[in-house]
């Protein structure tokens, strides 16, 4: 089951490309978009993350922090990254496989991947928007937006 709206975020540690850990609980008292997606370069994510890459001020000029979280591997996530140009970590729920995504309630377990799942979460902690999409729906990122200019205002 996924998270609803003022549900509390579960907390996470997970490895960015670069093998740093980034912790939920480390960025309280910043907003946060959490974005999970299946696969490091697969056509919808690749374009769904170039997308959130080219309007990032849009986040970043709101005070939000951008985490985009997927079961791959570092090693692979560090080479995505360098070749999009990402501005934004790209962690790994590669072990134990998908605990992230299952909290979030966003784990394919017989694909062994995250679905496409967006959560804003408050400076509290608390879920201030929440949208799953199925393997294969691209996400309109505009939901994204709204819910960021509602949280700043």
């Amino acid at each position: 089951m996924s998270l609803s709206v003022g549900d509390r975020a579960p907390e996470f540690s997970l490895p960015d490309q670069d093998k740093q850990v980034v912790s939920l609980a480390e960025l309280r008292g910043t907003p946060v978009l959490v974005v999970f997606y299946p696969f490091a370069f697969s056509g919808i994510c690749t374009g769904e993350l170039c997308q959130l890459r080219d309007e990032l001020a849009s986040y970043t000029e709101a005070g939000v922090k951008v985490l985009a979280i997927s079961t791959d591997p570092v090693f692979s996530l560090k080479a995505f990254k360098a070749q999009e140009g990402f501005d934004f970590p790209l962690l790994s729920d590669f072990w134990p496989h998908g605990e992230t995504a299952q909290a979030y309630g966003v784990f394919n377990e017989k694909a062994g991947m995250a679905v496409r799942g967006t959560f804003l979460v408050d400076a509290e902690g608390a879920i201030a928007f929440a949208e799953v999409n199925q393997p294969g729906d691209a996400r309109e990122q505009s939901g994204w937006k709204d819910a960021v200019a509602k949280l700043a205002a």
